[in-house]
């Protein structure tokens, strides 16, 4: 059986609040879904890890472009 993660289950494998993963969500930052369904979404935990390996540390700014 195959296993999605909502986002509360998201920032609690990740120890994050679920107003930071809404908030990821929102402003574009997670990975696609890998299921949907109606409105709900959900993500396969190796998703997720990957996508937390290659996001920037805790209070990196992203917005900032090189100069």
């Amino acid at each position: 059986m195959i296993r999605y993660l909502s986002k509360g289950e998201i920032a609690e494998r990740l120890g994050l609040s679920l107003e930071t993963v809404k908030s990821y969500d929102r402003r574009g930052y997670l990975p696609p879904a890998d299921a949907q369904t109606g409105r709900n979404f959900g993500w396969l935990p190796e998703t997720i890890d990957a996508w937390a390996e290659s996001r920037p540390g805790r209070g990196a700014r992203t917005d900032l472009a090189e100069s």
